[in-house]
């Protein structure tokens, strides 16, 4: 130890330039190997996950096997950017020496920290004389005893809740029941057959399930459906329980209120695929459920919170001790406009209705979107959000406001005869559209009645680009990054003519989703642009209208579309309680091959809410979506 002493003290004179005597127990720098590039090798080689070439007394074959043996339960063991190994100091003493290594694991949202000795003796190495580690458990973690293992179990976190208006909890625990085949017990044999009766008995892949359940570990229990707590159908679960292996397994899921409640914007969470492992760079493992679509997929950073996990040291009996724990941390919720009332109720108003379809209703004081639903038509897609479809007569909104600037008046006398030619395309109205509105009319009677060759006749008084800064002004047609999956519409220069006159009535290069339309409707009704907000956390720079809408002509397109409820083709929607009701019917024509199936619009708007709905293809505006639309109203408010 006096030795040991004296050596430090001769480096450090070594070091202000004083000549050494001689001492037989020091090492001094340049005099032989040096142990601090021994444990440098071996910190690096720690770090690198791979210790084979490190040189171990004994050689490094034992070393390399109880290495990987002991570190064979961790789940981000060294070699990954989670664990760093770094050298600390090393004293000599004669031919061996003790070392320091500085461990740095990444666990978790936390961080362990520790330090472990190194012993080393004097030796040949391959490159000559030099320092030989001595293989010892406690290298890796101090406090381990012979026979002990590392082991690294996951403590998933809380998934944060979606939330509706008010903070109402949307997307929440709810219980489920997941089916699925325990393989435990079974042989190989048993495991495909049980696999290949519940995937035909669940209706899921079976080809796809028996690999799935081949590919996992022995003891594993693999998922081959979920069902909620109250969806299991009885006949499942009976045939469940007499499947050898067949299991159902009671846990919790984020959910919605119900299966079809705002599902197609919303999205679903499920066991991650191999590709969003991938995509997710450490922060996915397999086996996390993790956002599939939707807000779920889009938000899933926020939503999923941050894994914990708990490092423990397991014996030979499989007697664990605890050495370190990172507590997971919880998702943060993520708010949204959405009114459960409402919602509900739209799903309820479009759960009948065959063909794609949706239902859209807006706050104009705030822009609030407060229901978006999609029918069990769409078949997953947010047809209420993303759908691109000529929206027709609807769009006549836009352009009377067109016309309007243009110098004409709701009072102004236009031409409605039964048919018009443009360019050789024979335009013309509805089928039932009354009698009585042909001929000479008043601008507000073409607009009530939706009569169609009128609006094309005066397609000369509007210039070239009057159409899109129409739409624009009234929220259609201009995109923003809304933090969810939306379209707002385009209203494209004509190719032609016949393009032209089809536009001024809602075909041609217009297309809208029944989003945009209910924004069109709750402008008219605030009197200014409306950009519709799901997510109120969200800051969305609103890019103004290059001519913005002016409230005297948000009074004359309200009284337009208050004559349509009064004496036009909204009149069923007479009677209803609550304000004023204003609204426009829409039919497009669409499809290439006669007789040309028709989309159905009806938009309206009452109080403080503004409301789209469509369907796909329906027989017209008032006779398809509108009942749909009263339906809605009648009920709300």
């Amino acid at each position: 130890m006096l030795a040991s002493a004296a050596c430090r003290s001769l480096t450090a004179m070594a070091a202000g330039g004083i000549v050494l005597l001689a001492l037989g127990a020091c090492s001094v720098p340049g005099a032989g190997p040096d142990p601090q590039d021994s444990l440098r090798s071996l910190a690096a080689a720690l770090s690198s996950g791979d210790v084979k070439g490190v040189a171990f007394v004994g050689g490094s074959a034992r070393a390399t096997t109880e290495y990987a043996a002991l570190t064979a339960g961790l789940t981000t063991p060294p070699g990954t950017d989670d664990v760093s190994v770094s050298t600390g100091s090393a004293t000599t003493e004669g031919d061996t020496a003790t070392g320091r290594l500085d461990w740095t694991w990444k666990v978790g949202a936390r961080t362990w920290t520790y330090d472990t000795d190194v012993q080393l003796t004097k030796g040949r190495t391959s490159g000559g004389d030099g320092w030989l580690v001595r293989w010892s458990p406690t290298i890796v973690e101090p406090s381990l005893k012979a026979g002990e293992k590392l082991s690294q179990s996951t403590i998933r976190p809380a998934r944060g809740e979606i939330l509706g208006a008010g903070g109402t909890p949307i997307v929440t625990l709810r219980p489920v029941l997941r089916i699925g085949i325990d393989k435990a017990g079974l042989t190989v044999p048993q495991a495909t057959r049980s696999a290949t009766a519940l995937a035909r008995l669940v209706d899921v892949d079976a080809a796809a399930f028996v690999r799935q359940v081949a590919a996992a570990g022995p003891q594993a229990f693999v998922q081959a459906i979920v069902y909620r707590r109250g969806d299991a159908p009885a006949g499942v679960l009976g045939a469940v329980s007499r499947l050898r292996g067949a299991g159902a397994l009671p846990d919790q899921l984020p959910l919605a209120p119900t299966k079809d409640f705002a599902s197609a914007v919303l999205g679903s969470v499920g066991p991650a695929t191999a590709e969003l492992v991938k995509e997710g760079r450490g922060r996915i493992s397999a086996g996390d459920d993790v956002g599939l679509s939707g807000l779920q997929k889009r938000y899933d950073e926020q939503l999923s919170g941050t894994r914990g996990a708990t490092i423990s040291a397991v014996d030979e009996l499989g007697e664990r001790r605890t050495l370190f724990t990172a507590p997971a941390e919880p998702g943060r919720p993520l708010r949204t406009n959405l009114e459960v009332p409402l919602q509900q109720r739209a799903q309820q108003v479009l759960s009948g209705v065959g063909p794609a379809s949706a239902l859209v209703a807006i706050r104009p004081s705030t822009g609030a979107l407060v229901a978006v639903a999609s029918g069990p038509g769409s078949k997953g897609y947010s047809t209420a959000t993303v759908g691109q479809y000529a929206p027709g007569s609807t769009f006549k909104i836009v352009t009377a406001l067109a016309l309007l600037r243009s110098g004409v008046s709701v009072t102004s006398p236009v031409d409605c005869p039964r048919t018009t030619v443009v360019d050789g395309k024979t335009f013309k109205n509805y089928d039932d559209y009354p009698a009585s509105g042909l001929g000479r009319i008043r601008l507000e009677d073409a607009f009530a009645n939706s009569c169609n060759t009128a609006f094309i006749g005066q397609r000369g008084k509007v210039a070239p680009d009057a159409l899109a800064q129409a739409a624009a002004a009234l929220g259609l047609g201009v995109d923003h990054d809304t933090g969810f999956s939306s379209y707002f519409g385009q209203v494209g220069p004509p190719q032609s003519e016949t393009q032209a006159a089809a536009s001024m009535i809602g075909q041609g290069a217009v297309l809208a989703s029944p989003m945009a339309m209910a924004s069109v409707v709750a402008s008219v009704m605030k009197g200014s642009t409306v950009l519709p907000r799901l997510l109120p956390d969200r800051r969305v720079e609103q890019r103004p209208p290059a001519t913005p809408l002016t409230g005297a002509e948000a009074r004359q397109l309200r009284l337009l579309m208050g004559r349509v409820v009064q004496r036009g083709s909204g009149a069923l929607l007479q009677g209803l309680p609550g304000g004023k009701v204003i609204a426009k019917t829409g039919t497009a024509e669409f499809g290439d091959q006669p007789p040309l199936p028709t989309h159905a619009w009806m938009v309206a708007g009452r109080d403080d809410l503004a409301v789209a709905v469509f369907v796909e293809r329906g027989d017209s505006g008032s006779g398809t979506a509108g009942p749909l639309l009263r339906e809605f109203l009648d009920k709300v408010r």
